[in-house]
């Protein structure tokens, strides 16, 4: 097993036991849950993002670097909130006997929810479209696919109304090809956010 594939069932155990605990802080808090209602409140972050393709994606490419924004809007007890996000990735290609192949361009615009159940530890959960932003470059390969993302994460305060918003994602795509295989990642996301 090589290093990349020890990393990646790392990143799904640590995924695995963050859901569970997840479960857990939610269950044991869901109705003890108090926090003065804050609605109407819009958060904004921006910040970059890397991710390892899993399954079939990390046999063509290495890795991704992109980045995001999004916007967070409040619509319960400043605990449940909307989110909005747009962003972008590079999937560098791997060389194969010296030749390497084209980097995969995606651009995903997701729509969904964010909770926190316990305190700045917040779990998300998205759906949207992704499209293929150098389809040029790929012959029979769709343009536009649908795309969810659930995440955990948490906010660092700064001070006011700023923090760091951490975020660990699974990525989901359905197939770019006919009768291919998923583009699935796993992503980390380390945004400067701000209220407004």
């Amino acid at each position: 097993m090589n290093k990349q594939q020890q990393l990646i069932k790392k990143m799904k155990t640590i995924l695995k036991l963050s859901t569970l605990l997840l479960a857990i802080f939610t269950i044991s808090t869901f109705s003890a849950k108090a926090q003065e209602t804050d609605g109407g409140k819009w958060r904004l972050s921006v910040g970059p993002e890397a991710s390892l393709p899993i399954g079939d994606l990390k046999d063509g490419y290495d890795w991704s670097i992109g980045g995001s924004i999004q916007a967070d809007y409040a619509i319960y007890q400043n605990s449940l909130f909307v989110t909005l996000n747009a962003g972008y990735s590079n999937f560098f290609a791997k060389d194969f006997s010296g030749v390497s192949g084209k980097d995969l361009q995606l651009i995903p615009v997701k729509a969904g929810l964010k909770y926190f159940p316990v305190g700045k530890f917040y779990v998300q959960a998205e759906a949207g479209a992704s499209f293929l932003a150098n389809k040029d470059d790929y012959e029979g390969v769709k343009s536009t696919v649908f795309t969810y993302a659930p995440q955990i994460g948490y906010l660092f305060s700064l001070g006011g109304k700023s923090a760091l918003d951490l975020g660990f994602k699974f990525q989901g795509n359905t197939k770019l090809v006919e009768g291919g295989s998923s583009a699935n990642y796993l992503g980390l996301r380390v945004a400067y956010a701000f209220g407004l």
